[in-house]
């Protein structure tokens, strides 16, 4: 089998022809994990074309000067049916096969692309922005799950990564490529670049049906085990590194899924549908809902709001003309770029934990300057140095998202979920990234309008908010077989962190400066964990 080009740390030369041989003679399964991450390019293009588009004086004189409600319902319509068809991806993608969903989510994407670049009314624009919205909900949350699925573990994480680094080139090229056509003195301005996302997303669902194997932790589930090992053959991985359980073990699991394969395709559903319910039993709700919250945390940090309405932002900052507005959300765009590629390499080094922790306590710095400066009037567009440093916040607030946040979050809230019900609970917490992401769309305008700096302090709460749950609730996952890391998850407890440690600590050094001294850690009637002090009278002090 040909190395991995995200195999482990080796020596500076070693490594560089490691990477040129990897170049080469790339291994089938990263050829797979790069065709599916175009998924990703899809959603940058997506994210960071419809803002620049709406502000087009082309499309304002086709379908008129939008108010901020129309605006934000605009942009955030694509979301909704995202939701939906989120939830229903998994249950999809486990009665067709991970490619399979995936195939028909990209052309559902390209259908409605090229709604929207041939719209002659507003009324078939929404329409159009649906059909992606609903592509986009089937193939998201199942591009993590293939790539989690058919990867070894040593390059799981970096090349989940890659799905977030093709996210950041989408956001480049939709940003620049609006750049590039808005002086068109057509709607060819507007058209052109949704134009783009259709083709490219009609090559997605053609590769994806004609090429990409099938997922072979699928077919084991299924309980077509030989099958599953012919397609880790296809795939390239050496038996050394298939995970120890997905051939052997889990009959009971792979005697189910059989059962259900050889119904017909109708009933299939109807089965997958019961066995949605399965993620809300005690062994699986608990890192359900960890993913969920965590999904819907990455979208209320506020960079979506961020990206859809760069140039609202920074002509906010005192960027007066259209073209400069373009243009510096453009560098956003190339910084967020660059910096992910950095995170590519360093997400296995972090770790989740630290980088969930570190990059949110960044962003929340971000945000409370941003909104300090609007709500004290210290921002104006011809003087002073407060334009100039809500640009450059913009600016590390995206890159600190870039390299912890966007990478590790929805890394994290896949790994954490059980082999049985990961499709479903991932769908599920791409179901909430989307709702979440309606809301941050269709408010970010409104608050926008009235206020300057209402959306920063309310993002900066949910960062807060988000930092204080990672810290108590977060286990590290980083380098665990994904058998192994839901079972890490289950037995995670919050009182063996290392900061109640400290806590821990502290309070023993005051006993022993008071006179007082640990005695126990115990549970009181409520179950909580509690402290005993004793001091030479035998009063207990309990925290």
């Amino acid at each position: 089998m040909a190395t991995a080009i995200f195999a482990a740390p080796l020596p500076s030369a070693q490594r560089w022809k490691t990477y040129l041989r990897t170049i080469r003679h790339p291994p089938s399964y990263l050829t797979a994990c790069l065709l599916v991450s175009l998924g990703g390019l899809l959603n940058g293009m997506d994210t960071s074309t419809i803002g620049p588009v709406i502000s087009m004086p082309a499309f304002s004189q086709k379908f008129g000067t939008f108010s901020s409600f129309l605006e934000g319902f605009v942009v955030s319509c694509i979301l909704i049916p995202g939701a939906v068809f989120s939830f229903l991806g998994g249950s999809l993608s486990d009665s067709l096969g991970r490619a399979r969903a995936i195939a028909i989510g990209a052309l559902a994407f390209s259908a409605g692309a090229a709604i929207e670049a041939s719209a002659l009314s507003l009324g078939m624009f929404i329409a159009g922005r649906c059909i992606v919205g609903a592509g986009q909900g089937l193939f998201l949350s199942v591009c993590v799950v293939y790539v989690c699925e058919v990867a070894p573990p040593k390059q799981r994480g970096p090349l989940t990564t890659v799905i977030q680094l093709l996210i950041t080139i989408g956001l480049c090229l939709g940003f620049f490529t609006s750049y590039g056509t808005v002086k068109i003195p057509s709607s060819l301005s507007w058209r052109l670049p949704l134009a783009l996302q259709s083709g490219i997303a009609f090559f997605l669902a053609l590769a994806s049906h004609l090429y990409l194997p099938p997922s072979p932790r699928w077919l084991a589930q299924k309980g077509r085990r030989v099958e599953a090992s012919q397609a880790w053959d296809r795939l390239g991985v050496s038996g050394a590194e298939r995970e120890k359980d997905l051939l052997q073990g889990g009959d009971q699991v792979f005697e189910a899924r059989a059962e259900i394969e050889v119904l017909p395709f109708g009933k299939r559903m109807q089965a997958n549908l019961r066995d949605f319910s399965t993620v809300f039993r005690k062994e699986s709700r608990k890192p359900m809902f960890m993913g969920v919250f965590m999904m819907a945390a990455q979208q209320m940090s506020g960079i979506d709001g961020v990206i859809y309405y760069a140039p609202l932002l920074f002509s906010q900052a005192g960027l007066s003309s259209t073209e400069a507005s373009f243009l510096a959300s453009g560098v956003s765009a190339i910084l967020i770029f660059v910096f992910t590629i950095l995170a590519v390499f360093m997400v296995d080094r972090w770790g989740r934990r630290a980088s969930t922790i570190g990059g949110g306590l960044v962003m929340l710095g971000c945000m409370a300057t941003m909104a300090m400066l609007h709500a004290t009037g210290s921002v104006h567009s011809d003087r002073g140095i407060g334009k100039w440093t809500v640009i450059v916040t913009i600016y590390v607030f995206s890159t600190g998202y870039s390299m912890t946040w966007a990478i590790g979050l929805k890394l994290f809230a896949s790994e954490i979920q059980p082999a049985a019900t990961r499709a479903t609970a991932t769908s599920i917490a791409q179901g909430a990234n989307f709702i979440t992401n309606f809301l941050v769309a269709f408010i970010t305008p409104v608050i926008l309008s009235r206020s300057s700096s209402g959306a920063y302090f309310m993002f900066g709460g949910f960062l807060l908010l988000t930092v204080g749950v990672s810290i108590v609730y977060m286990p590290e996952t980083r380098g665990v077989d994904l058998e192994s890391v839901s079972h890490a998850f289950s037995i995670h407890n919050p009182v063996d962190l290392p900061i109640f440690k400290v806590i821990r600590n502290v309070v023993k050094k005051i006993g022993k400066r008071t006179g007082l001294r640990p005695a126990s850690v115990h549970s009181n009637n409520s179950g909580s964990q509690g402290i005993e002090l004793e001091g030479r009278s035998n009063a207990r002090v309990v925290t």
